[in-house]
């Protein structure tokens, strides 16, 4: 059973999650974590635990879900994996991040690139990459069909959507991939999201604004 283990972190309020089972292993999602303080939080909660990570994944490449990408290598040896259309975005974190007044240390290039439909496993869990852009061109979102839970991002949000006025973003687009992919799943699937709190399909599907026509 995949246990998941939310972090609020960095000036964006990002939500960073640890996944782990009963074998130990975990998975960082989205690091996020900017200042020493949280970068010990991230680490104290996975020591303390004795947990191994063995991989971290990315939904997408926006800097508020990458800014502890190099702490995560430099700790623990691990490369992002993230969808190929949001490569540049993740390679020019860096750049952009310092006309915002971050300091980011270089992203590592990734380990490999995901794709829909890919099997992501660790440990004795699996969850499956379901390639949802519109909010960047590269989103991804991670689905356990057993443990009826997905890993969101920032395409679905507690009574709301994720943004589409970035660079790369297309409302149109987040909106049908919401409601072909998103919707259709099992309405008890709880949905932890890139910022906020979790929610459920089921909530969305009736009380999110954005959705209901």
């Amino acid at each position: 059973m995949i246990k998941v283990q939310p972090f609020t972190f960095n000036p964006f309020e990002e939500n960073t999650y640890v996944i782990s089972d009963e074998s130990g292993e975990c998975v960082i999602i989205d690091p996020g974590c900017y200042e020493p303080a949280e970068e010990r939080e991230l680490a104290d909660y996975i020591e303390e635990h004795h947990l191994k990570p063995v991989a971290c994944w990315l939904t997408h490449a926006h800097i508020d879900h990458v800014l502890g990408c190099a702490f995560v290598h430099e700790k623990w040896n691990l490369k992002p994996q993230v969808h190929r259309d949001d490569l540049k975005l993740l390679q020019s974190v860096k750049s952009y991040g310092e006309l915002w007044g971050f300091k980011v240390p270089d992203v590592p290039t990734p380990e490999k690139f995901i794709g829909e439909d890919d099997a992501m496993n660790f440990g004795q869990s699996e969850m499956k990459v379901i390639f949802s852009p519109g909010h960047s061109p590269g989103h991804v979102v991670f689905y356990s069909a057993n443990d009826r839970l997905l890993i969101g991002g920032d395409v679905l949000f507690n009574g709301s959507i994720g943004r589409t006025d970035l660079p790369g973003g297309n409302h149109e687009e987040l909106i049908r991939n919401i409601r072909t992919k998103l919707l259709t799943l099992p309405g008890e699937t709880v949905v932890y999201c890139g910022h906020g709190p979790e929610t459920t399909i089921e909530a969305e599907k009736k009380f999110n604004p954005f959705l209901n026509d």
